[in-house]
């Protein structure tokens, strides 16, 4: 495979927030992929880093490479600058004489105890969006305590409802609090610019965003189904608590497939398949509700006949009778999977030690065409005489 920069690339979609400066004091992942968002769509954004080591994201590596910061940080800009020293600080003023949004990620109160709280930041900057992530939020008795993405997913009811009945929580292997934050945080920072361009009175805006309310928000009505039933709904592994059958299974040749058949129609279809056409009007299956207090006979129905097919059999067979069903995917399968070849998902970058590396695309397409990805994740520091030259950060 040799993915290659998309063919449907505009400059067009690719300077649709031209003319937006972006300042980001952020480090790790959630400011990250939330400036990701603003770079890939034309914004300038200014990386600031710690000089000597950079943010902590570059030391996520493998294989001696700075995987996260490659996917994460193209098409941004960085200044290396020392936030503890005066003139670091006099620096990043001037950065932000000029800048339209910042983001940072501190602890609460770091901001001010550097000189650049609200109504400082009101006088370089009037109309400035200042995006403020924390763990816990800016407020309350947990806005002091450290906030990492796992504690985030333990606490926030992730965890507990990850997994299989009869084993332990599971925490997500990938950043996920900071990941629905990040896209949060883009999403706030234009709606607040919005806001400013159609009243240029409406002066600072400061944006609050912790990890944990972006991700308790996405887990479903937890809370409603709670105070109706007095129930803390139980891990239920790849089954779904509101309808069956849905769940992976296991064919022939050890691979493993997702099935997703709740509607009357589709399960229809499904038990004339397996040869188990009377499965609607078997009480045991005939409704939402006693699909689920049966679902390990009915699993076990489906398993049955999957454990006969291979996953091409298996899949063929789905796709006979219009039924959602699809492989389970590794990264291996996907690298060369027809789908993603056809959407040109992959882009493949040059490191700065020469090595070539795929990154994901811009995931969406605007008028039919992607972002261009113009420049690869700036190496520490590479853009700061660009920016500092003359100390207020006007180039």
């Amino acid at each position: 495979m040799a993915p290659m920069q998309s063919q449907s690339e505009s400059d067009e979609s690719s300077a649709l927030l031209h003319g937006i400066r972006v300042v980001d004091l952020s480090r790790l992942v959630s400011g990250n992929l939330m400036t990701h968002v603003f770079a890939d769509l034309g914004a300038t954004v200014i990386k600031v880093e710690p000089p000597g080591k950079g943010d902590e994201l570059r030391a996520w590596q493998r294989e001696g490479m700075s995987t996260y910061w490659m996917a994460y940080c193209r098409n941004k800009q960085s200044v290396a600058l020392d936030l503890r020293s005066d003139a670091g600080k006099q620096a990043l003023r001037g950065l932000l004489q000029n800048a339209d949004v910042l983001v940072e990620n501190f602890r609460p109160g770091t901001l001010e105890k550097m000189g650049l709280g609200k109504d400082v930041l009101q006088k370089i900057r009037p109309g400035l969006v200042v995006v403020r992530i924390s763990g816990w939020g800016q407020t309350g008795s947990y806005a002091g305590k450290g906030g990492f993405g796992s504690l985030i997913e333990a606490m926030s009811g992730f965890a507990a409802m990850n997994g299989f009945p009869d084993s332990p929580p599971v925490l997500p292997p990938f950043a996920m609090a900071d990941s629905v934050a990040g896209i949060y945080g883009a999403t706030l920072a234009l709606a607040a610019l919005r806001r400013r361009d159609a009243d240029r009175n409406a002066g600072l805006q400061e944006i609050d965003l912790s990890l944990f309310e972006p991700l308790f928000s996405i887990l479903g009505p937890q809370a409603a189904e709670y105070q109706l039933t007095g129930k803390v709904t139980p891990r239920s592994g790849s089954r779904s608590p509101t309808h069956a059958p849905r769940n992976v299974y296991k064919t022939k040749d050890e691979r493993w497939i997702a099935l997703s058949a709740g509607m009357q129609g589709t399960l229809s279809r499904l038990f004339e398949g397996i040869g188990y056409p009377q499965g609607l009007s078997d009480p045991r299956f005939s409704t939402h509700e006693a699909r689920l207090r049966n679902i390990d006979a009915l699993d076990a129905l489906i398993q049955e006949h999957l454990a006969t097919l291979t996953l091409d059999e298996a899949l063929a067979f789905f796709a006979e009778r219009d039924i959602t069903a699809g492989p389970v995917c590794d990264i291996a399968d996907l690298l060369a999977h027809p789908y993603v070849l056809e959407r040109d998902m992959l882009v493949e970058q040059t490191a700065p030690d020469g090595r070539k590396i795929l990154v994901h695309a811009p995931p969406y397409r605007i008028n039919g065409a992607r972002p261009r990805i113009n420049r690869p994740a700036p190496t520490l520091g590479q853009d700061s005489d660009r920016w500092l030259q003359d100390g207020a950060g006007a180039a």
